[in-house]
């Protein structure tokens, strides 16, 4: 189209199909007006409310009670379970080893699992904060020069009338999408729902490693100790045998007795091999939790008597545990994806608007853009709504109502399995009391034989045989001893991490950071 003056107009840039094009002045202000309104549309969908807690105050069906204490044995001493009693984000210090501390922090600097489960978190985070550029309005820019020609049996383009010209067209465009229905809301709340899941996984990453290297120190340092008691029942065993084969030979035993001590030192030699193989596994997988391979790090030689078991045990209630835990709150999480997806799902059945527009100029000299004329605008809005689909939007509504449902009956296992982790814990804490009472009693009555069995000897009143008879039946019960007191330990580290651990104390890991 051709002014008076012979000075081509430039018509609006076309837009999509269904778009209303506004006059310019009088369409800001109704713009801004109807934006408003839009952006304060509700969100379809249910809105997620945490789950109840538990109702009921307790693990047990009996009250809490002390554990009995063992006098005179390392790890004997009694432990009192204090309800409501909050953890300690170190609770690992409570051991008062400096070694298992060094061993600590030195896994949590350099495992890669942790590190790993971090940076999975950052991803998902920064995540959150792509997905809210839904908020805002997309502003884009475009600068196109072109040299192009004219059939001449048309009218030119140009005021020029020339049929081979340059054009310049630098423009903006702004599109914005109004969160009518919610999608934009829900859809973030999905992908924040989802990074709070990868949050807690990474908690439970944590706590893993420090249990997990806790336990494996522990067991280190009973493994340590069984084989040296393993290693004396051989001797002993091996002296019996010489003295039967001796005493065989000149006649005063019979073959009965040296072919049964034969059988009892193999069977005792065939103790070792697994001890050695299970200290060589845990050196193994005490450097790999450290972040270091088996190679380059020195057989450990963890004592288990550089322990102080705590002795006052804090056991959170069910209401406080399922805020607590991890596995807990990703499961929560994960419930929480789940019901801001189904608002996804219904606000996809109803109709969408896209609102844009577009400013610039365009000239055949770069010298003449942005001159009286050369300007064009346009707006426009789009709407969108489905109106057949073959079903397919009715049934992911439905499939993501069932997925929340499915998510609500894994978030109860959870929380049962949760319990019951503490359940078991405070049983085996309270059952490693009686049977470390238990070796311990034993124990002495071999050490008393054995003392017994040593004046008769010195005295001769009894044979060397008997004396080894009671020695090889101390350094049995030393070895009953020893596991005994690795298990009180152990399932202490254990209970701490069945509580959750404490990370909640930690300013790391708070939901506005990503750890480390």
């Amino acid at each position: 189209m051709i002014s008076k003056r012979g000075v081509p107009l430039r018509r609006p840039l076309a837009n999509r199909a269904g778009s209303v094009i506004l006059h310019m002045p009088r369409v800001f202000p109704c713009l801004a007006i109807f934006t408003t309104l839009l952006a304060q549309g509700c969100a379809v969908g249910p809105n997620f409310k945490p789950p109840a807690a538990p109702k009921v105050t307790g693990y047990s069906a009996n009250p809490l009670a002390s554990t009995v204490s063992t006098t005179g044995v390392p790890g004997g001493e009694t432990q009192r379970f204090v309800s409501g009693a909050d953890i300690s984000s170190d609770w690992w210090t409570l051991f008062h080893s400096a070694p298992l501390n060094e061993l600590i922090e030195h896994s949590l600097a350099n495992n890669p699992d942790l590190a790993a489960a971090q940076a999975a978190l950052l991803s998902a985070r920064e995540g959150v904060l792509a997905q809210r550029g839904v908020y805002y309005p997309a502003v884009s820019g475009e600068f196109s020069a072109t040299r192009q020609g004219q059939s001449g049996v048309i009218a030119p383009t140009l005021a020029s009338n020339a049929l081979a010209y340059n054009l310049f067209t630098p423009q903006v465009t702004v599109s914005y999408v109004p969160d009518v229905f919610g999608l934009n809301r829900r859809t973030v709340e999905s992908a924040q729902a989802q990074a709070e899941a990868v949050r807690f996984q990474m908690i439970a990453t944590y706590n893993t490693l420090t249990s997990n290297v806790v336990v494996t120190a522990i067991q280190q340092g009973s493994v340590r100790l069984q084989m040296e008691a393993t290693q004396q029942l051989i001797d002993i065993d091996a002296n019996i045998l010489q003295i039967l084969r001796y005493q065989f030979e000149k006649g005063y035993a019979n073959g009965v007795d040296v072919a049964a001590q034969e059988s009892q030192l193999a069977q005792v030699k065939a103790t070792l091999p697994p001890l050695e193989k299970q200290a060589a596994q845990l050196h193994n997988l005490m450097a790999t939790l450290a972040g270091d391979f088996p190679s380059q790090t020195a057989a450990g030689s963890f004592e288990l008597t550089s322990l102080k078991l705590p002795q006052d045990l804090p056991v959170s209630v069910p209401a406080d545990l399922v805020t607590q835990r991890p596995d807990v709150r990703q499961a929560e999480a994960a419930l929480h994806d789940a019901s801001a997806k189904i608002g996804i799902a219904r606000a996809n059945r109803l109709p969408n608007i896209t609102l844009t527009a577009n400013t610039g100029s365009s000239a055949s000299a770069i010298n003449e853009l942005f001159t009286s004329g050369t300007g064009f605008w346009a707006v426009g809005a789009d709407l969108t709504a489905p109106i057949f689909q073959g079903g397919a939007l009715l049934h992911q509504e439905r499939a993501a109502k069932a997925a929340y449902a499915q998510a609500a009956s894994q978030y109860r296992s959870t929380v049962l399995t949760a319990c019951q982790n503490v359940a078991d814990t405070l049983a085996a804490l309270s059952t490693d009391a009686d049977e470390l009472k238990a070796a311990a009693t034993a124990a002495d009555a071999a050490k008393t034989a054995l003392d017994l069995a040593e004046r008769q000897w010195k005295d001769g009143y009894a044979g060397y045989v008997v004396l080894l008879s009671a020695q090889q039946a101390y350094q049995q019960a030393r070895i009953t001893l020893v596991q005994a007191q690795a298990s009180r330990y152990a399932d202490t580290a254990a209970l701490f991490q069945a509580l959750g651990g404490g990370w909640w104390h930690r300013q790391d890991f708070s939901a506005g950071n990503h750890g480390k």
